[in-house]
């Protein structure tokens, strides 16, 4: 086989030791340079594909950006979402009542809060605020490293910016997409706003819990004040309610938000906010959440003056100050005697319920309690509710039978009664015979009631009532004169104010002024009437009845020392509702007492639990006023001297349905006022119509009594005010166009 010329041979060289050697490769290269050629490898690569990843990274949290941006309004449409209106809501004296609105408390200005409220805020929630460009990085990277060590509890990083971006545009959900939006829309804050101005939105914005947006609020539910006068203590609770409002909310968790507060303090100090003295003394006068929060009486009045509100400037798209014509005094007057009464004797009388209302003699609501306790129920009785006034709508009654000719001493006979098969009768089945109107009305003789009634025809009785200010329907039948139309606690005392203030009518009303925030005013109410509704002579008439329930009447318990007052009360069928509607020459106040379902009470009369809450109330809230007298005056001219009969032609009438002859005719005497009577035995727990005994009635030679001395301020009603509707004056004879029978018995004319 023949060998390739291309192989190569060994060689052999000649050496002096004669050794055949191979031929020789070159030495290899040292371990140690091989070692850092690869190490130089590695680092490179490290380097390379870090960038790269970084590269890669930043392209598709750009492309994420890109993506979760677009889904946000376009920036050039982006706009902070206007804050939903606060209505503030003040008494007559401007002392804040109650806030209504979706955020619970106006806006308030940084420049006006103590600088360390915002601080507090900086020092817990975002420490780099004045340094960062809306996402802090820093900040990020902390919280991490903290949350990885779990030092220091769990640490967020979202900026100050990044939380109000949230509360401005976006939802609550913890998701990736929603922390990329709120880092994109922090950004375009920090591009619009200046530091003080994002501070200022956040301070106004965000959540404290409880149903209160803003710090303003926040102040006014935990501490019962506003913001401008938050203490370094409260502040430092306020700001730690960041990390859970509802956790952590003073009044339903103390000691974890005094605990929360310590670390804002402790904070504040650390970056020098405060100084280490500022800080041990707060630490040591802890913040006290108020008791009271906000389910008190005085939000049925706020409600009602909601209602109002509709009505007097519609809608509402700024923040504005309401002032009302309620009396802060007045109205924790009335919600103290009411739960007190139905406190202690609520469960005695099976009373679950009440309402107040008191009004001032020009109609201007002082006091309105709804009911028992607005946290267990809204509904507001004291405007909503009707229910039968019972006897405590027997001044209309009478004011009728005045207008039409009687007096407070035309008698008439108390005594069984049957119109159609209805017999009314009285609470205690006894009959005391003939009487005067004076006495039927202060011991509330049904009988004498339905007489009058029938007398004068329920339609009139109807119209007067309406004259005077009840609004609700009234059924013009015999049975209007026990009351038996349904009306509301409101316009009730409304129809009642007349009496007091000299025969005005008045529209009740809650709003004085509605005003913006800024000071322009959107609503004044002007002084107005619906004139007069009750001639001068009338009113001194029913004034003298009317007193004669709290003298010798269904009234006696009510006791308001030093004050002329009068009055009547008021029950219903089977004891479902009990009244009392009281009143002096400065404030008319009414009171109901029953049960929402309209089941009876056990016994709860007018003259028992409704007269004793309206005497605690009426001596709370007049404490301090000048006494002012009830207008009164001469009934009528005293020349004219006409004899009455104790029977009314309306006896005929009833003749026809009872079989009773008519009773012989008495004459009567002109006077000026009433003699003073005995008092009849009213047992104490009796209802409107008391069991007395019977009794004659007054002489009729009594000498008569003069008026009582008038006050240099009592409410005289001016002369040019005009007459509303019809009010007949004095008749000078009896003599009237003759009815049917239908006609006389249930109106007409």
């Amino acid at each position: 086989m023949a060998r390739s010329d291309k192989r190569r041979e060994p060689r052999f060289d000649d050496d002096d030791d004669g050794e055949l050697r191979a031929e020789r490769r070159p030495p290899p290269r040292p371990r140690a340079r091989k070692k850092t050629r690869r190490s130089r490898s590695l680092f490179g690569a490290l380097i390379y594909w870090s960038f790269t990843l970084a590269l890669w990274g930043a392209i598709a949290g750009g492309g994420l950006a890109v993506y979760y941006g677009a889904r946000l309004p376009p920036i050039d449409q982006l706009a902070v979402p206007k804050r939903p209106p606060n209505i503030a809501i003040l008494d007559a004296n401007g002392e804040l009542l109650a806030n209504r609105g979706d955020t619970g408390g106006a806006a308030v200005r940084l420049a006006d809060l103590p600088p360390y409220v915002p601080k507090a805020f900086i020092a817990i929630e975002d420490r780099r605020f004045y340094s960062h460009w809306g996402v802090d990085p820093i900040g990020i990277g902390r919280a991490i490293v903290r949350n990885v060590t779990g030092r220091g509890g769990m640490q967020g990083g979202s900026t100050l910016t990044q939380q109000l971006a949230k509360n401005l545009f976006l939802t609550q959900e913890r998701t990736l997409s929603r922390k990329i939006q709120e880092a994109i829309l922090a950004l375009w804050l920090e591009h619009k706003y200046s530091k003080d101005q994002i501070l200022e939105l956040y301070l106004n914005r965000v959540y404290f819990g409880s149903g209160a947006y803003g710090v303003e609020a926040a102040a006014e539910r935990y501490f019962g004040h506003g913001a401008k006068t938050i203490t370094l203590s409260e502040a430092a609770v306020l700001a730690g309610l960041m990390k859970a409002p509802s956790k952590l909310a003073p009044d339903r968790n103390p000691e974890g938000a005094a605990e929360r507060a310590a670390q804002v303090i402790a904070a504040m100090a650390q970056e020098g906010h405060i100084s280490e003295s500022k800080a041990t003394t707060a630490l040591s006068h802890s913040a006290r959440a108020r008791s009271d929060i906000g389910a008190g009486a005085i939000n049925y009045a706020a409600d009602y003056v909601m209602d109002m509100l509709d009505d007097t400037i519609g809608a509402i798209d700024q923040d504005i100050v309401v002032t009302t014509t309620i009396d802060a005094r007045m109205e924790m007057a009335a919600e103290g005697a009411l739960k007190q009464e139905l406190d202690e004797k609520g469960a005695k009388f099976g009373v679950a319920q009440g309402a107040i209302v008191a009004l001032d003699p020009t109609g201007a609501i002082r006091a309105l309690v709804g009911g028992r306790d607005y946290s267990a129920s809204q509904f507001n009785r004291a405007v909503s509710a009707k229910r039968q006034p019972g006897s405590a709508f027997k001044p209309f009654v009478y004011l009728t039978g005045l207008e039409q000719g009687l007096t407070p001493e035309s008698v008439r006979e108390d005594g069984p009664l049957d119109v159609k098969g209805w017999r009314p009768e009285n609470y205690s089945r006894q009959y005391l015979g003939p009487v005067t109107l004076t006495k039927a009305l202060s011991l509330s003789l049904n009988t004498v009631a339905v007489r009058v009634g029938l007398e004068v025809g329920p339609k009139a009785v109807a119209k007067t009532a309406h004259r005077l200010g009840v609004q609700s329907d009234l059924q013009a039948n015999a049975s209007i004169a026990l009351g038996t139309s349904e009306v509301t606690p409101l316009e009730l005392v409304a129809a009642y104010t007349p009496f007091a203030n000299g025969g005005i009518g008045v529209q009740p009303h809650v709003i004085l002024k509605v005003k913006t925030a800024a000071g322009k005013t959107l609503y004044q109410r002007k002084n107005a009437s619906l004139g007069r509704v009750i001639a001068p002579q009338y009113v001194a008439m029913m004034n003298d009845m009317m007193r004669e329930t709290l003298l010798t009447g269904t009234a006696r318990k009510a006791e308001l020392p030093g004050w002329n007052a009068a009055g009547k009360t008021g029950t219903s069928q089977d004891f479902r509702d009990a009244w009392f509607v009281g009143y002096t020459g400065r404030l008319i106040a009414g009171v109901w007492l029953g049960n929402d379902d309209n089941s009876p009470t056990k016994k709860a009369s007018g003259g028992n639990l409704p007269v004793e809450i309206w005497s605690r109330f009426m001596s709370v809230a007049l404490k301090g006023q000048p006494v002012a007298g009830l207008p009164s005056g001469a009934w009528r001219s005293e020349t004219i001297a006409l004899p009455e009969e104790i029977a009314k032609p309306m006896d005929d009438l009833i003749g026809l349905f009872t079989g009773e002859s008519r009773p012989a005719a008495r004459p009567q005497a002109a006077r000026t006022a009433p003699a003073p009577r005995p008092p009849a035995h009213i047992p104490a727990d009796s209802p409107d119509q008391p069991p007395v005994a019977a009794a004659s009635p007054a002489p009729r030679d009594a000498p008569p009594r003069s008026p009582p001395p008038r006050a240099i301020d009592d409410l005289l009603p001016p002369e040019d005010i005009p007459t509303v509707g019809s009010i007949e004056q004095p008749r000078q004879t009896r003599g009237a166009p003759e009815r049917s029978v239908f006609e006389q018995l249930f109106g007409g004319g």
